[in-house]
């Protein structure tokens, strides 16, 4: 029953947007004809009838759908938690990479609790996973759309009623709260799925493409098929999001993948593969499409270099980019890099009677998973009264922010970073900003072991100072006061660093700045009065710059998994209708001045005005 039920899904979506578009062409129409007649009641109540039977139209489908649809149920599959080593005990070091061993010792970034060891894979393990991966998809290739809904239906099922376990396993992992794990784990993911299942097989189907006069008995189609094994290298601030985003994508494209999961995360990276596996089983399915490596970085790079993987996504820093680039580069392996950012944050004079909800926004996009954040928010922006309102309301919330594995802020990945903000904020401060809060690393009463750093407010930052260009991924926020909300001004601010990810725009709609600065942000992704809203409804994901290139989310990122193969065929090829060689072109050519006026004559037909195309046509006829 699965295909019938899918099926009816997708037609019920369609459905929904052929009724939306409709409905948009019955009032231009209705407005037109009103116009003409010079208003009225009658076309008021046209107007309404009209709506009326459109919505009565609706509704019968809706009902006649939902008889079919109610019937699908996903397939409900079990999939066991890990569970620490009990009882507790706490690692005597806090790192991951422990000298003498090839292993990885996996602990909670929160608690220094010890989690357990993940053997790293080896080359040889690289090519058993790819060489599986690239069996399985051989079948999963030939799959149906309805057939690949179906799995991912199970696995939205499994995502909602495990959420609970899914946050804490990836919080115990990463650091994170239980709060920011359901906002940056569970439903990011949720949406990317119903996304999928919504708009997922629109995206890749075949499309067709205009023709031209000359080639006017020819379709032109695009089709998307899939590359075969993909592979995806991703961060660890969102274990859970950070792998399930490339194997949704892979999957409903008829990919198999191979995720190289963070060593800072490994623990529970296991976990996650075993519920993405669940769902295929749970369909009947071969689970060797998805394939996860633990390995450290020269085994990393023997992967994103391996002349059987079709495609590399990227999920980190700017310095290891570099060398996966580089190691895809010898098998001309396509890479989409998603990178850092330092993403501003703009709050002009017109969103001053809005500021109350600017701030929340500000708190959540900066603190949130303790700032580790590609998209986080490093820098507001703002000039006059805005900026001091904005910097008066914020140091006391900044301060009240309580740091814990319960508490408002978690822990970060490692205490790698430390000596590095504390020079940043230092720096800053001898230059003459303002430190209004935090600063510096701390020290835990209750988790000595967990690696914390004090949520920081800097104020009076300027664009020269370091910490204004480099990204923290960390609690800090930074406050620069811009000379004006004019656009030059506010530009030269948000541009001024090397990255390019996401930005915020806060103003009134009739601000006649506001759309100056959207068109002239340097970023891949623009917030109109909001935060991260274009990563909640799955538009294109990525960066300019420093912040990387090429896209994942959206149907951009479905079929940038693909081969996008073009196809010229004949319509008509049946009725002898096909390109045929004309006898003043065929090799040997005949006549070098015959052949000359011939094509001269086919390209003015074929592009010429009235008159070019008549003189063309007598030209071709003349030496055919």
């Amino acid at each position: 029953m699965e295909a019938p039920i899918a099926s009816a899904a997708a037609v019920m979506d369609q459905f929904v947007e052929f009724v939306a578009t409709r409905l948009d062409d019955v009032s231009y129409g209705l407005s037109c004809l009103r116009s003409i007649s010079g208003g009225g009641g009658g076309g008021n109540l046209l107007q309404v009838a009209v709506s009326v039977i459109a919505v009565l139209m609706s509704m019968l489908v809706f009902r006649a759908l939902g008889r079919c649809t109610r019937s699908s149920r996903p397939v409900v599959y079990v999939v066991a938690p890990p569970t620490p080593p009990s009882p507790p005990t706490t690692v005597e070091r806090a790192v991951v990479c422990i000298p003498g061993s090839s292993a990885v010792q996996c602990y909670a970034p929160a608690t220094g609790q010890f989690l357990g060891f993940v053997n790293a894979s080896s080359s040889e393990a690289v090519d058993s996973a790819i060489a599986a991966a690239a069996g399985a998809q051989k079948v999963w290739a030939a799959s149906s759309f309805d057939e690949r809904r179906a799995v991912l239906r199970s696995l939205l099922r499994h995502l909602l009623d495990n959420a609970e376990d899914i946050c804490r396993v990836a919080g115990l992992d990463s650091g994170k709260t239980m709060v920011d794990a359901q906002l940056g784990e569970v439903l990011v993911t949720a949406e990317k799925i119903q996304w999928t299942l919504k708009h997922g097989e629109r995206a890749l189907r075949p499309s067709r493409r205009p023709t031209n006069l000359l080639m006017a008995f020819k379709r032109n189609t695009v089709r998307y098929e899939p590359l075969g094994v993909v592979a995806a290298l991703v961060s660890w601030n969102y274990p859970f999001h950070n792998m399930m985003g490339p194997v949704i994508s892979a999957l409903f494209s008829g990919n198999a993948i191979v995720v190289k999961v963070s060593e800072q995360t490994a623990w529970s990276s296991a976990y996650f593969l075993d519920i993405a596996r669940g769902a295929l089983v749970a369909h009947g399915h071969d689970p060797a499409l998805v394939q996860t490596v633990v390995c450290w970085p020269q085994t990393a790079a023997y992967l994103s270099s391996h002349p059987a993987i079709s495609h590399v996504t990227f999920i980190g820093s700017r310095p290891v980019a570099h060398h996966v680039a580089t190691s895809a580069a010898k098998s001309l392996t396509p890479v989409v890099a998603e990178l850092g950012g330092k993403d501003p944050f703009i709050v002009l004079d017109s969103a001053a009677k809005d500021l109350a909800r600017i701030i929340d926004i500000i708190m959540r996009g900066t603190f949130q998973a303790a700032g580790q954040n590609c998209i986080g928010i490093e820098r507001v922006i703002a000039s006059g009264a805005a900026y001091d309102r904005l910097v008066a309301a914020l140091g006391p919330r900044v301060k009240a922010l309580r740091l814990g594995p319960q508490a408002d802020v978690g822990a970060l990945i490692s205490d790698a970073s430390f000596d590095r903000l504390e020079d940043l904020i230092a720096q800053a401060v001898s230059q003459g900003a303002r430190l209004l809060a935090g600063g510096r690393r701390f020290a835990h009463p209750e988790f000595p072991q967990g690696h914390y750093f004090q949520p920081t407010l800097l104020a009076d930052v300027t664009p020269d100072m370091l910490i204004a260009q480099t990204e923290c991924f960390a609690p800090i926020l930074t406050l620069l006061r811009a000379p004006s909300s004019s656009a030059a001004d506010v530009l030269a601010i948000a541009n001024a660093p090397e990255f390019g990810l996401g930005a915020s725009v806060f103003g009134a709609e009739s601000d006649p700045v506001l759309r100056p600065i959207v068109d002239g942000l340097k970023a891949g992704m623009v917030a109109v009065n909001d935060f991260a809203a274009y990563y909640a409804v799955q538009l294109p994901f990525g960066g300019v710059g420093g912040s990387g290139y090429g896209r994942f989310a959206g149907k951009e990122g479905l079929r940038g998994l693909c081969n996008i193969k073009s196809v010229c065929e004949d319509r008509m090829g049946w009725l002898g209708i096909r390109t045929a060689i004309p006898p003043a072109v065929q090799y040997p050519v005949p006549s070098q001045q015959k052949g000359w006026a011939f094509t001269q004559g086919v390209v003015e037909i074929g592009y010429g005005g009235v008159r070019r195309k008549t003189r063309g046509l007598a030209r071709l006829l003349k030496n055919m």
